[in-house]
């Protein structure tokens, strides 16, 4: 009886869960390689945002990093300081000093939808407190 219980709970858990794809984000440049265009986010997020008037939220969603020549501390940079704007349906960011030819940049794209249910939770072996993200590295 017991065991019949825990099927039948492990198979409404499995029949609950949904499958999320990560969204496929471009990153081009733009502006001839003064501005840098990211494609494909989610228009209802950022339509929103760019209605908002306080200032910060782009780089809260997606902030833009200079890439250190040592890698592992990459966490530790600041953001690059810009001017973010919504052009048909991709965001546009063009920093406040220009890109330096041949150094690599990277844009932080934090997941915050991933994992609705608990499944998801437990197969991405996520842990409290812990962000995902997915760098997008350009030059």
């Amino acid at each position: 009886m017991i065991k019949k219980r825990v099927l039948i709970l492990m198979v409404l858990c499995l029949g609950c869960s949904r499958k999320h794809e990560a969204p496929a984000i471009k990153v081009t440049l733009a502006d001839s390689g003064r501005s840098v265009e990211f494609s494909g986010l989610d228009y209802a997020v950022i339509s929103e945002i760019s209605r908002d008037t306080a200032t910060g939220l782009w780089q809260g969603l997606i902030p833009v990093y200079r890439m250190p020549a040592d890698t592992d501390v990459k966490d530790y940079q600041p953001v690059q300081p810009g001017k973010y704007e919504l052009r048909d349906r991709a965001v546009v960011f063009t920093p406040d000093t220009p890109f330096v030819k041949g150094q690599t940049y990277f844009m932080r794209y934090y997941q915050f939808d991933g994992g609705d249910d608990a499944w998801d939770f437990i197969k991405s072996k996520k842990k409290l407190g812990q962000q995902h993200y997915i760098d997008l590295i350009f030059k």
